[in-house]
């Protein structure tokens, strides 16, 4: 009985055999399995050796790359897993030491896993040293790797750029921020650098401690060319009777302006001299003189744009509503954020109704949208509000539909309704400051009235 016991147990035994049942690291699965609890890759098996699969798995992991996306990473770059899996070691190897560390090396091959390419790798082994003396961050390196792969280029050319970068007189400060936020500089060659570095200096008449302040803070100017965008846009400001000294003081102020296309100061000008609005309004805006209102109208358009509207609303909002240059650029990326995800309406409702951007955030769109929130949710709103009838209504008109008749929205509605209030009459006790004083009669007076009296008689 015992024998046909233990014939019957062996004969019942799964097929180990069986590459399903083998996937999974716990041998009995209770549930369905989360990607990070499998054994990575699983779709691989049958096309690439499974050593190869297994051990730049686990170099990868080391590496610090996140369990669940390794299994979507090796499925993009299959050609990997035909590499030798010493060599990839040997690219990873070469990596650290540019970064040394595990957040540049997971940065750097999510982003472009041609790194992990030996053949490659192996030449900026031989350039790491004078690499290495510029100091540049995990950043500017992850960049300029992107960039010389993406256009084939060699590490020679990235040790040149930085040679010429630094034979101008730039900190070692400012050529790692000019990497991190333009490392397309590596195309160009140091004599076309030189080029719009000499031009920059003779036509603004900057000195080498003011170029590295505008490299440093706007490394994207040298990307332009010199004839065909820096010079005309000089000249553009010499039209518009903008002397050298004023040029110079706001590109020193914000060197984004040698970002302007050419035109843009222009046509922001012209918009400013037609606006038809209050006195003081215009005399708010061009303060600071007309170069800086024209291209703070700019960086309003920019702001508007990014968020989805076309140029010409951008300028037709700024028309309509010439208080929106008068708010600073993070006030008005407030708003928006707030007209979007919590008054849930479109960007393109500002084009309707300007006056939103004109108005001040703390005192009356919050205060307002809380009244109106409150009020929609116990009921007490016959038609729904919209923007238009939210903005538009003055101080006294709102309270009085929205805010006098509960008054649980006073305290809502806060100091803005405390002094709406003390403006809808006159102060206790006014009228007896305006009732006349009691006229006394003199023995002259009695005269005159007399005399008329008695001429009347006759």
């Amino acid at each position: 009985m015992a024998i046909r016991v233990f014939r019957f147990l062996l004969g019942s035994r799964p097929d180990l055999s069986y590459p399903d049942l083998l996937r999974h690291f716990s041998a009995k699965p209770r549930g369905p399995k989360l990607k990070s609890q499998i054994q990575f890759p699983l779709d691989f098996t049958q096309k690439y050796p499974q050593r190869n699969i297994i051990s730049i798995s686990n170099l990868l992991k080391r590496c610090g790359f996140p369990l669940s996306e390794l299994h979507n990473f090796l499925a993009k770059n299959q050609y990997l897993l035909n590499s030798d899996p010493s060599r990839i070691e040997k690219s990873v190897n070469i990596l650290f030491s540019l970064g040394r560390s595990q957040e540049f090396l997971t940065s750097v091959i999510s982003s472009c896993p041609k790194v992990l390419e030996y053949e490659y790798m192996k030449k900026w082994e031989t350039e790491i040293s004078g690499i290495e003396g510029f100091n540049l961050s995990a950043l500017a390196i992850k960049n300029v790797l992107e960039v010389c792969l993406k256009f084939e280029l060699e590490p020679d050319d990235v040790l040149a750029c930085l040679k010429s970068l630094q034979a101008l007189g730039l900190s070692e400060g400012t050529v790692v921020r000019v990497f991190e936020e333009f490392p397309t500089v590596v195309l160009s060659s140091p004599d076309r650098i030189q080029c719009k570095i000499e031009f920059l200096m003779t036509s603004i008449g900057l000195v080498k401690t003011d170029l590295g302040r505008i490299l440093g803070s706007y490394p994207g100017v040298l990307a332009f060319g010199v004839e065909n965008r820096l010079k005309p846009l000089l000249n553009e400001f010499k039209s518009l009777d903008f002397g050298l000294d004023e040029v110079q003081l706001e590109v020193l102020r914000d060197p984004r302006i040698l970002g302007l296309g050419v035109g843009e100061l222009s046509h922001c000008l012209k918009l400013l001299r037609s606006l038809k609005c209050r006195e003081s309004i215009k005399e708010d805006i061009f303060r600071d003189g007309a170069f800086r209102a024209g291209y703070q109208v700019k960086l309003r358009v920019d702001c508007l744009h990014k968020y989805g509207l076309t140029h010409r609303d951008a300028y037709s909002v700024i028309w309509k509503e010439p208080r929106t240059v008068l708010y600073d650029v993070e006030e008005i990326e407030r708003k928006i954020h707030f007209l979007v995800q919590t008054m849930k309406f479109d960007v393109e409702s500002i084009v309707e109704i300007p006056e939103y951007l004109g108005v001040n955030f703390e005192k009356q769109i919050a205060p307002r949208f809380q009244v109106i929130e409150h009020l929609r949710s116990i009921g007490g709103l016959g038609d729904e509000v919209g923007l238009k009838a939210l903005i538009r209504p003055s101080r006294l008109k709102f309270y009085n539909l929205y805010v006098k008749p509960y008054p649980e929205c006073e305290s809502i509605y806060g100091r803005v309704a405390r002094n709406v209030r003390g403006k809808l009459g006159h102060p206790s006790g006014l009228w007896k400051l305006f009732k006349p004083l009691p006229y006394q009669q003199s023995e002259e007076d009695d005269m005159n009235i007399k005399s008329y009296m008695e001429s009347l008689e006759q």
